[in-house]
């Protein structure tokens, strides 16, 4: 016993099993770790490649497959796999794609100390999903940053399914309900009465506030709070910024002057004719005809009751004016005719050919029936027609210092360039329409470039359009736009009869009232025999009184719509350069209030930009997009006294709030 050789024999023959399963069990765990380290990197490419996927599709039946499908190609062949939608990961109220990869580990030199089977090697990736795309882009959009929002009342009701109603501040529905994709108060808060909110997503910033008996909301666990940073989509746009710094542009009318007509001597064209033109006489007779030549006349008079006939191919130059009895027909051929001192047509109006036609300061009346050829026709004074008076013209540039129609007098232009220094005004039951061409206009006394009285006319061709004033209309008249880049009107715009917009930007230094009702599209005129209002761009606006098609409108002042109004307007889907800008229908910067009410019925379809006016729809008007897109932007919205206003679309500017997520697809660390 007391024999101590081979006790360390002994001994490490009792320690030998210990070491050997420590060895073991350390292999062991080294082959886990290398497993786990496998399975988190096959887990962070399957949540990533599984957030792709449900971006797109937006479903979370593709969640699994795709997570599956990367575990599996990561060489992972006998592993489970699971992906989950969550919520509030990584903060409140966004969302994440959790994916797990477990597999079964064998033990392997573990089995020597018996110890037999298998354990898991889990690992678990968060890929977050980006927080605006989940919350979208607003159809309506109010950016006041405190108090109340975007508010209803009264009946009112907003409804945009497939977009967002967001408001940097609160959102309130005292009204009928509001229906959205999402209803975001960025930092403020929900708050409802007795209607509906229809969302997938209530996102607030404060406080949720419905009573207790009201269930027309939705789930618990679709209404989540979490601020939501909330911009203005269009507030960096360079097209915007660029077409503001138009307004108050204009192209001046061209300066007009008298012409050239030396002295000369008188004629009397009469039953008593002056000495110097009775050899034109025929005979006896009311018949005179004065043969080409070029002739140089002080005052040229011709009475009542004859028939006169100014061969083609003369200059005449008129010093003094001239004078035409009633009843008396005169032909001015293919000539050029030069007249200072006014002019009177007589009661049965004249007809002057082709040429050059140049009329100077002094008294203008055309009575009767009246018409010019083509060519050149500048009359440096107020072009009158009124009684059921005529005047047409052929092609050709026109200039006028101003023109006054009135008593169902009617004046049609042929194509040419238009220039008139002190405005346009048509009475009730006339008609000015002019063809093809610039125009530019000047403004009258009463500051106005175009006046419409009840029932009157004004149709306008394609061309460049300058009005340095206003242009208003009464109720019953109607107005036609052309079709040109950018129309500048440096002046209000307030319009009570119906118009049409030609395809173009509008450029507006003022307002832009509708307070119409009751002269809709389509109108034939007998003016020019065509009709108009039925189509614009192939879409339909019959039925309409203020219709445009392709359309923007910029602003310094607001857009307010009443009496009945009732009005389409569509924006153009493809900009054009220095013209009408992709998806923009409205803007403003004003800060004064905008009013769409009094029944007005209103179609719009692409974005109203109002960022610093409070917008107030009520009284039974409505705005809807007629299953196109319609987005409003504006610092405060309120629907009251049952007005209605949605939109069909799911965005158009793109952007406008993000949540306080990642802002991108990425994995949560």
């Amino acid at each position: 016993m007391r024999d101590s050789r081979g006790t360390v024999a002994v001994i490490g023959a009792l320690s030998l099993v210990a070491v050997i399963g420590s060895a073991a069990f350390a292999v062991d765990l080294n082959r886990g770790y290398d497993q786990r380290i496998a399975n988190q990197r096959a887990a962070d490419m399957g949540a990533l490649a599984a957030a792709l996927a449900y971006k797109a599709a937006n479903s979370e039946m593709v969640l699994a497959p795709t997570a599956q499908d990367v575990v599996l190609v990561n060489g992972i062949a006998d592993a489970t796999v699971t992906a989950t939608l969550v919520n509030d990961v990584p903060t409140a109220g966004t969302k994440a794609v959790k994916v797990t990869v477990t597999t079964r580990m064998p033990f392997a030199l573990g089995t020597a100390m018996g110890f037999h089977g298998a354990y898991d090697v889990g690992a678990t990736a968060y890929a977050s999903l980006n927080s605006a795309a989940q919350i979208g882009t607003p159809c309506i959009l109010s950016l006041a940053s405190s108090g109340t929002g975007i508010s209803t009342s009264g009946g009112a009701t907003i409804n945009t399914p497939d977009c967002v109603v967001a408001a940097v501040s609160t959102v309130e529905n005292g009204g009928t309900g509001i229906t959205a994709k999402n209803i975001i108060a960025g930092t403020g808060s929900v708050i409802n009465n007795y209607g509906t909110l229809s969302a997938d997503l209530i996102r607030y910033g404060n406080s949720f506030t419905n009573p207790s008996w009201n269930t027309n909301v939705p789930s618990s666990d679709k209404i989540i709070k979490g601020t939501t940073d909330i911009t203005d989509p269009l507030a960096d746009n360079v097209d915007l910024a660029n077409a503001r710094a138009l307004i108050g542009s204009f192209v001046a009318p061209r300066t007009l002057a008298n012409p050239v007509t030396p002295a000369g001597a008188d004629w009397t064209i009469g039953w008593t004719p002056s000495a110097n033109i009775a050899a034109y006489r025929s005979g006896t007779s009311a018949n005179y005809t004065i043969p080409a030549g070029n002739y140089t006349i002080g005052k040229l008079t011709i009475d009542g009751g004859l028939n006169v006939r100014f061969a083609s191919g003369s200059n005449i130059t008129v010093a003094n004016g001239v004078s035409i009895g009633g009843g008396s027909t005169v032909v001015f051929g293919d000539l050029n005719l030069k007249v200072n001192g006014g002019f009177a047509s007589g009661s049965s109006g004249v007809t002057l050919g082709n040429g050059t036609i140049e009329i100077g300061s002094g008294s203008i009346s055309f009575n009767g029936t009246n018409s010019i050829g083509n060519g050149a026709v500048t009359i440096n004074s107020t072009v009158n027609l009124g009684g059921g008076s005529s005047l047409s013209m052929g092609t050709g540039n026109h200039a006028f210092q101003s023109v006054a129609l009135s008593g169902g007098g009617w004046m049609k232009l042929g194509d040419g360039d238009l220039d008139v220094g002190a405005g346009i005004a048509v009475g009730g039951g006339s008609t000015l329409a002019a063809g093809k061409g610039d125009y530019r206009l000047g403004k009258a006394s009463s500051g106005d470039a175009v006046n419409l009285s009840g029932s009157a006319v004004m149709l306008m061709g394609d061309g460049a359009f300058s009005a340095n004033g206003n242009i208003t209309t009464s109720g019953g008249s109607r107005l036609v736009f052309g079709k040109t880049t950018n129309h500048l009107i440096n002046g209000n715009m307030t319009i009570a009869g119906s118009v049409l917009f030609g395809t173009s930007r509008y450029t507006i230094a003022g307002n832009f009232t509708n307070g119409t009702g009751g002269t809709t599209w389509p109108y034939t005129s007998s003016v020019t025999g065509l009709t108009y209002g039925n189509t614009l761009e192939g879409v339909s606006v019959s039925g309409y009184d203020m219709a445009g098609v392709n359309v923007s409108f910029i602003l310094s002042g607001t857009l307010n719509l009443g009496g009945g109004a009732k009005t389409k307007l569509v924006a153009a889907t493809i900009g054009t350069s220095g013209g009408a800008i992709a998806d923009l229908l409205i803007e403003s910067l004003t800060r004064s209030a905008t009013s769409w009410g009094a029944g007005a019925q209103n179609i719009f379809v692409g974005a109203v930009h109002l960022p610093n006016s409070d917008v107030t729809m009520s009284g039974g008007s409505t705005t809807l997009s007629a299953g196109q897109c319609f987005m409003l932007i504006a610092n405060r919205i309120a629907a009251t006294g049952g007005a209605a206003t949605g939109s069909a679309c799911t965005s158009i500017t793109g952007g406008g709030s993000s949540g306080n997520g990642t802002g991108s697809i990425g994995l949560v660390q």
